[in-house]
């Protein structure tokens, strides 16, 4: 059996590769995109819009977008900073919340087990119309890349590659 610290570091080239992989085939809206970076729910959290001199980031499914964009407007077009509407899916990963259209604290999570097949469709609506199609991705959440055991997530699989881009009719 492997001893504890040999375990940690086939954890972290692991997660490493995982990384690459999903660098690989994400998208930034960015014209100098920057390294995506893997969140915990610690990291996460302290960009909830509380402190000025940090991004404000939300996750969806996993994949962690800097919302920042309304922060320094009126504050009738702010969104998810201090004060704002949508302030409480700040600093979280809100799936659930972002599913069903709520922001009960309770649906503040990740978890979408006993959501209906409208609520994961909308879901889906809402990730690529809204959260891909308006905010950079920075990087994604621990959780999945992590087994609750801190294990691999062996399931994970890169998202597909963008269309190209900037193709002209010859």
């Amino acid at each position: 059996m492997a001893s504890g610290p040999l375990w940690s570091q086939v954890q972290v080239q692991v997660l490493g590769l995982v990384l690459v992989l999903l660098r690989l085939f994400s998208v930034t809206r960015s014209e100098d995109p920057q390294p995506l970076r893997l969140f915990t729910d610690e990291q996460l959290r302290r960009h909830d819009g509380r402190q000025d001199d940090l991004p404000i980031l939300l996750a969806v499914k996993g994949v962690v977008f800097d919302v920042t964009e309304g922060k320094d407007l009126p504050v009738v077009a702010e969104f998810y900073g201090r004060g704002a509407p949508y302030n409480s899916l700040a600093g979280r990963d809100c799936t659930r919340a972002v599913a069903t259209m709520s922001l009960d604290p309770a649906d503040l999570t990740s978890d979408t087990s006993g959501l209906s097949e409208e609520q994961l469709e909308a879901l889906d609506r809402v990730f690529e119309g809204t959260y891909k199609a308006k905010y950079p991705i920075v990087g994604h959440t621990a959780s999945v890349t992590l087994q609750r055991d801190g294990g691999p997530n062996l399931d994970l699989q890169p998202p597909p590659p963008p269309p190209p881009q900037g193709t002209e009719e010859l």
